[in-house]
């Protein structure tokens, strides 16, 4: 389980990041929502171990994220971000198989496990393929496939934090994508993922922190989050919100 209570990021003078209180619980995927600028990605730059904090603490399984070694937390905590680049013609697998690097499972059992992320991310047909002839969007799903063999197949005790992970993607992607994160958290580990399509977080995650100007608005399931005031509050969108007529989660739509 990942929390963290009181906290505070500072960029020069301005507070960019303040009053986060939350935890991150295992078998549960967490959506983070707010309009640009709002602080998203800082916080999950600052429960990663990325920023330093200004007030406040990160926890992982109840001690300082700072504590814990390099490997051992790696085996615990993976990390997607918004932008992951590479400039050298690895091989798709070879990637992947980057996530295996803070295990010691062998290299037949990480072959396995390269080959089951790869098919979680939908990925598994860009197999021997160079990394760099790759699209925008095949490559994100190689990175996903990375995190994902990180901690595969996932478990309680490990904490999973995606930075807009469907950004690129075609729609049928965004969903796949999604289902392997939603898998992930069934099969006991916590899932944090920052998100813009509310459609998407109002499916696929258990709850959501709302952020406007670096400050929560919101943290409640998307049944409680996602409700015309709210959202004209901070995006300025004017919506329509019914129930999905099969699934019965939350359906957004704009006026």
């Amino acid at each position: 389980m990942l929390r963290t209570q009181n906290l505070q990021i500072r960029r020069g003078r301005k507070i960019v990041l303040t009053d986060i209180t939350l935890e991150v619980k295992p078998g549960e995927v967490l959506g983070v929502l707010g309009p640009n600028g709002a602080g998203k990605s800082t916080l999950l730059g600052a429960l990663c171990g990325e920023l330093q904090a200004d007030q406040g603490n990160v926890w992982l399984d109840e001690r300082e994220l700072s504590h814990w070694a390099g490997a051992l937390r790696a085996q615990r905590l993976a990390v997607l971000p918004q932008v992951s680049t590479l400039d050298f013609a690895f091989r798709v697998e070879e990637v992947v198989g980057m996530g295996r690097l803070p295990h010691q499972s062998g290299r037949v059992r990480d072959d396995e496990i390269v080959a089951a992320a790869l098919q979680a991310a939908d990925a598994g047909h860009l197999t021997g393929r160079s990394y760099l002839a790759l699209s925008g969007g095949e490559r994100q799903r190689v990175h996903l496939a990375r995190v994902l063999a990180q901690l595969w197949p996932g478990e309680a005790g490990q904490t999973l934090l995606l930075d807009e992970p469907t950004s690129m993607l075609d729609p049928l992607h965004q969903h796949t994508t999604l289902q392997a994160v939603r898998t992930f958290a069934d099969r006991g580990a916590a899932v944090l993922v920052i998100l813009h399509d509310l459609n998407l977080a109002a499916r696929y995650c258990d709850r959501l922190l709302l952020l406007e100007g670096g400050r929560p608005v919101a943290l409640d399931t998307p049944e409680q989050v996602l409700r015309p005031e709210p959202l004209k509050a901070v995006f300025g969108l004017e919506v329509l919100v019914q129930q999905h007529p099969e699934r019965g989660h939350p359906l957004i739509i704009a006026r």
